[in-house]
């Protein structure tokens, strides 16, 4: 991995203050945002390098291990932990005044003894486990009805993942083996991806099953028939029985939404009637009506 010098990025001296981070990093954003930008790649890139430099630099703890440890700053616990493995062990052989010592190098000696070079005496290689990345991945309800393919630029590198129908929002899916580099021969990170669904239809989302309401002229309530109606996918008939109630809910099976990783299984829809009143009554509309009450 590359030494990516997050000062420079910034064109900032390692003295910089966290304001000067601060206004740095909204001088440089704002000219090479991509709204500003549009179709230009090399800002694209840039963009994309102020923004991965800021979270670095903005932060004080990590500041201080990009300070410390440079490309391999998201691995300065490890390394520390490491260190001080070295040292109890230096410490050890000369409580017990053994002949042999431990190398005591600069820094960049002890990263290349115990991360990347030689054992030294009776020192052993150590391979760490790359970081884990995060993403947020946004989909519309009607994305994800289907299952179906996309492909996602995660850290300047595109990830090919099937989307299983059925995902609920705030799901997170791992990928494995996608996140950061692992250090000596160690093994890569993971990905995980956070799903946040729009919902923009009129039918409310239970896990599979969906929820929406019908109108029904008074007539059709009173009297029954057959009605029009949608579901998520096309259009059914429905029956509506004789005197039916507003608020009287009706369920149709396997008309609701897929269930997530089971294959052609589906929720159910479940319809709540609404009644709508006639208005604007003609003269003879009126004196029907009239009759009618006083038949009841």
């Amino acid at each position: 991995m590359a030494f990516i010098d997050y000062y420079k990025i910034l064109n900032l001296s390692k003295d910089a203050t966290e304001q000067d981070i601060k206004k740095a990093y909204r001088k440089l954003a704002r000219k090479y945002h991509p709204d500003l930008n549009p179709g230009d790649k090399e800002a694209e890139k840039k963009f994309k390098e102020i923004n991965e430099a800021n979270e670095v630099l903005s932060n004080p703890e990590n500041r201080k291990k990009y300070d410390n440890y440079g490309k391999d700053w998201q691995h300065a616990e490890a390394y520390e932990q490491a260190k001080r493995e070295q040292q109890a062990g230096k410490a050890y052989q000369q409580q017990h005044a053994r002949s042999e010592s431990f190398y005591e190098g600069d820094f960049s000696d002890f990263f290349e003894s115990m991360f990347g070079g030689a054992a030294q005496g009776s020192q052993r290689q150590a391979g760490f486990r790359g970081a884990d990345f995060n993403a947020e991945l946004q989909l519309d309800l009607n994305d994800v009805y289907t299952s179906h393919k996309r492909t996602l630029t995660v850290n300047g590198k595109n990830i090919r993942i099937t989307i299983p129908a059925g995902i609920e929002n705030g799901q997170v899916i791992k990928i494995t083996g996608h996140g950061g580099p692992g250090v000596n021969k160690g093994p890569n990170g993971d990905l995980y991806i956070k799903f946040t669904i729009q919902n923009n239809t009129k039918f409310k989302r239970d896990k599979a099953d969906l929820h929406t309401t019908v109108t029904l002229n008074l007539y059709t309530a009173l009297l029954g028939g057959d009605i029009t109606t949608d579901t998520f996918k096309g259009k059914v008939k429905l029956t509506v029985k004789p005197e039916t109630q507003p608020g009287t809910r009706v369920k149709l099976k396997g008309k609701g939404f897929p269930v997530y990783k089971q294959a052609n299984t589906f929720g159910d829809l479940y319809i709540t009637y609404q009644v709508k009143l006639p208005t604007n009554l003609t003269e003879k509309e009126t004196e029907l009506f009239t009759e009618l009450s006083k038949l009841r």
